[in-house]
C-alpha cells in the first residue's frame, strides 16, 4: 500500500514540505491512546539475537535511521516505536541556522535517489538539546556534529567542541561531521591537519567527563583509497571509537535520471541507491585495511534486507537508513531485523 498508494502521493509535493507534513501524522498518530502498542506490534521485530554491543553500548537491533532525517530531535521518540535500535539526530551546530535557499531537497525516483543541499539547517545545539531532554524511548541517540556555515575553518575546532558540550548530558554517542558536500568548504576539514586537530579537541573535552562517549568520524564515499588510508591513520592517532560509512556523494556517475534534469538542480549531495555499491567497497576497505580495528556503521543505498546484510558481510556493525526509508516506507527496518533473523 504504501509503494502503491501512499508514495505516489506523497511524490507529487515539495519533498521537504512532505518532510515537515510526515513528522506531523507521526507526532498525531502517537498522541492517540494505546498507539505505541499498536505500533509495536506491527513495526518492532523484538528477539535477543539481534542485539549487539558496539563501543560499549547496547543496541536492541543493528538498524538505525541516519542523521538528517530527524535535526531537530523532533522525531526521534517516535522512530524507535517504528522499529529502529538507533536514531541519529543532526546534523546539529552551535547557533541555529537557516540553512541553504529553497528548493534544497530533490528527488530522483528513476535512481532511487535524493539530492540535497540543506546546509545544516537547524534550531541550533540549545533546542536539540531541549528536545532530547524529552527521551522516552530506550533507543540508543547519537548526535551529528557540525559548524556553522559563517564559521571560519580555523575556528571550527571550536564549534564542534561547543556541540560537544551541548549534546554530552542527552545523547549516547557522537559523530564529527566534516564530509558533508552542502557546507561551503567544509572539505577541508578532511585533510589530516585539520581532521587530527578536530577529533583531538573532542577526545580531549571528552576525557573530562564522568564517563567518556563514543566519538565516531563521518567520512565521504568519495574518498580514495590512499585518503581512506590516512583516515585509518587519524582513527589509530586520534583514538575514536569508530566510522561511519559514507555520507552523500557529490558524484553524479551512472544516474538513469535526464542529465538536463540533474544539471538542472545543480550542487548537492546524492543519496540514495547510487551509493550501495560505493559505500560497501569503503566499509570493505576499511575493514581490511584495519584488519577490524574499529567499529562501523554502514550508511548509502539500503533499501533492502539483502541491501543491509552485504553492508554487514563487509564488515559493519550497525546499519543507517535514510533514503531507503523514504522510498520503501515504514517497514523497512522490520524487514531487515527479519531477515537478519531468519539468515541464524
Amino acid at each position: 500500500m504504501y509503494k502503491s498508494v501512499i508514495r505516489p502521493l506523497l511524490f507529487k509535493f515539495y519533498a521537504e514540505d512532505v518532510h515537515h507534513f510526515v513528522r506531523f501524522c507521526l507526532w498525531l498518530f502517537f498522541k492517540i491512546p494505546g498507539s505505541k502498542y499498536v505500533a509495536k506490534q506491527i513495526f518492532v521485530v523484538q528477539d535477543k539475537r539481534l542485539e549487539r554491543e558496539v563501543f560499549g553500548l547496547k543496541f536492541s537491533n543493528p538498524v538505525g535511521i541516519a542523521a538528517g532525517f530527524d535535526k531537530d530531535a523532533t522525531m526521534f521518540n517516535e522512530l524507535s516505536y517504528l522499529g529502529f535500535g538507533h536514531i541519529e539526530i543532526g546534523t546539529v551546530t552551535p547557533k541555529a541556522q537557516s540553512g541553504n535557499p529553497k528548493p534544497r531537497l530533490f528527488r530522483l525516483p528513476k535512481d532511487k535517489a535524493l539530492i540535497n543541499r540543506m546546509g545544516f539547517n537547524n534550531g541550533g545545539v540549545l533546542a536539540a538539546a531541549d528536545n532530547l531532554r524529552n527521551r522516552k524511548t530506550k533507543a540508543v541517540i547519537g548526535g551529528n556534529l557540525g559548524k556553522n556555515t559563517l564559521t571560519p575553518n580555523k575556528e571550527a575546532v571550536d564549534d564542534y567542541v561547543a556541540v560537544f558540550e551541548g549534546l554530552y548530558g542527552v545523547v549516547d554517542y557522537f559523530v564529527v561531521n566534516v564530509s558533508c558536500p552542502n557546507i561551503s568548504d567544509l572539505h577541508e576539514l578532511q585533510d589530516q591537519e585539520y581532521l587530527e586537530a578536530i577529533l583531538n579537541a573532542v577526545m580531549e573535552k571528552n576525557k573530562t567527563k564522568p564517563k567518556q562517549k563514543p566519538i565516531l568520524l563521518k567520512v565521504s564515499p568519495d574518498l580514495n583509497n590512499a585518503q581512506l588510508d590516512e583516515v585509518i591513520t587519524v582513527i589509530k592517532k586520534t583514538k575514536i571509537h569508530g566510522v561511519i560509512a559514507a555520507n552523500t556523494s557529490v558524484s553524479r556517475e551512472g544516474l538513469k535520471t535526464d542529465q538536463e534534469k540533474v544539471k538542472a538542480i545543480a550542487n548537492g549531495g546524492l543519496s540514495g541507491k547510487p551509493l550501495n555499491k560505493r559505500s560497501t567497497e569503503v566499509i570493505k576497505y576499511l575493514t581490511e585495511k584495519s584488519n577490524g580495528a574499529f567499529p562501523i556503521i554502514a550508511v548509502g543505498g539500503i533499501f533492502t534486507a539483502e541491501d543491509a546484510i552485504d553492508k554487514l558481510n563487509a564488515g559493519a556493525s550497525l546499519v543507517q537508513v535514510y533514503t531507503g526509508f523514504i522510498y520503501e516506507g515504514p517497514f523497512l527496518a522490520k524487514r531487515i531485523n527479519k531477515e537478519i533473523l531468519s539468515r541464524m
